[in-house]
C-alpha cells in the first residue's frame, strides 16, 4: 500500500512541477551559469562545457532526475558569445527534454569587467506515461484523463538576461523563459495565457575574497521568483584551498542544506559533487538529494590564457 501510494504521489507531485516549477533546481549553480543566464555564453576566453547529474529525494518512488549538458565560448574579436544547453528532466512518469540555443553580447565596461546581454531560442518537449506499470491510479477507467499517454507536446521559448562581471565578482539577472508558444492556446505576452509554462525570474551575485596566497573566500546568492509562488534564495559560502580544492555549504530557504566539493584537476578537468540534507517533512521518506557535476575546458592554450575560474 505504502508503494502504491508513493507511486500515486509521485505523478501528482510530476504534474505539479511541470505546471508551476517546471525549471529544475540545481545546487551547484555557481558552475551552471548558462542554464540560468544566456548572457553568461562566452564570458571566458576559451570554451566551456559541463555536464551534470542530479537525483533528488533518493528514496522516494518517482523522484526527480536531471541531465544536464552545456558548453559555450567567445566568438573570437567579435564581442560576442554562443552556447547550447540540453536537458532532460524526470519525475514520476513524466519527461522533459529541453534544447536551448544562447547568444551574448558583450561591452567593455572597464580593463578587467564586461557587461553582456543574452537571449536564448529554443524547445522543450513534455510527455507523461499513464500507461507505465509503476503508475498506479485505483479509478483509471472511471478517469478520462488518464485513459492516454501524453505524448510529444513541443514548447517553443524563449529568454533573456544581463550578465555584470570582473576577475572576482558577478551578478546577473535573468528571465530563463520570457516567451513560450503551446499550439491549443493563442500567442500572448501574457505567458499565463499562451502556455502552461511560468516565468521564472533569476538573480545571481557572488565575490572572490583573498584571505592569503593560498585561501580564498567565495559567498554566492541565487534569488528564484515565479508568480504565486513563495520567494526561494540559495545562499552559498564556499573556501577555495590554492585554487583546486572547494569546499562549501548552501541554504536553500524552506528546502534544504547542502555540502559541495569541488576538485580542479589541471588547467581542463574539474570535477564536483553536492550533497543535499532536506529540511521538510520530505526527510521522512528520503535519504537526500545527490548532484554529480563534470566540466571540461578546452579551445586555446589554457596553461596560458586561463585565470583560476571562481564561476
Amino acid at each position: 500500500m505504502r508503494k502504491l501510494f508513493l507511486s500515486f504521489a509521485s505523478a501528482v507531485l510530476g504534474f505539479i512541477c511541470v505546471n508551476a516549477q517546471q525549471d529544475p533546481m540545481v545546487s551547484q549553480y555557481m558552475f551552471n551559469g548558462l542554464y540560468l543566464n544566456p548572457a553568461y555564453a562566452g564570458s571566458h576566453d576559451y570554451w566551456s562545457s559541463t555536464l551534470s547529474y542530479r537525483s533528488q529525494w533518493v528514496g522516494f518512488d518517482g523522484a526527480p532526475e536531471t541531465f544536464i549538458a552545456s558548453a559555450d565560448g567567445p566568438i573570437q574579436g567579435k564581442n560576442m558569445g554562443i552556447g547550447l544547453v540540453a536537458m532532460h528532466d524526470r519525475i514520476g512518469v513524466t519527461r522533459q527534454n529541453t534544447l536551448i540555443a544562447n547568444y551574448a553580447y558583450q561591452i567593455k565596461t572597464s580593463a578587467t569587467s564586461k557587461f553582456a546581454m543574452g537571449i536564448n531560442a529554443g524547445f522543450s518537449q513534455f510527455s507523461a506515461s499513464f500507461s507505465d506499470p509503476e503508475f498506479t491510479v485505483w479509478d483509471k477507467e472511471q478517469d478520462a484523463v488518464y485513459q492516454n499517454d501524453l505524448n510529444s507536446r513541443i514548447l517553443p521559448r524563449f529568454g533573456v538576461g544581463m550578465y555584470y562581471y570582473g576577475k572576482k565578482y558577478y551578478g546577473g539577472f535573468s528571465i530563463p523563459t520570457l516567451f513560450a508558444y503551446q499550439k491549443d492556446m493563442n500567442f500572448s505576452f501574457d505567458l499565463s495565457r499562451a502556455t502552461f509554462l511560468r516565468r521564472h525570474y533569476l538573480l545571481t551575485a557572488g565575490y572572490i575574497f583573498e584571505m592569503s596566497k593560498d585561501i580564498k573566500i567565495k559567498p554566492s546568492l541565487l534569488v528564484k521568483y515565479v508568480k504565486n509562488a513563495p520567494v526561494e534564495a540559495d545562499l552559498n559560502l564556499a573556501t577555495v584551498y590554492k585554487d583546486m580544492f572547494w569546499i562549501g555549504a548552501s541554504y536553500r530557504t524552506n528546502d534544504a542544506v547542502s555540502v559541495i566539493l569541488e576538485y580542479q584537476t589541471n588547467a581542463n578537468f574539474r570535477v564536483g559533487y553536492a550533497y543535499d540534507i532536506t529540511l521538510t517533512k520530505m526527510r521522512n521518506y528520503s535519504s537526500g538529494s545527490h548532484e554529480i557535476m563534470i566540466g571540461w575546458d578546452f579551445g586555446k592554450d589554457l596553461v596560458k590564457v586561463k585565470t583560476p575560474r571562481y564561476f
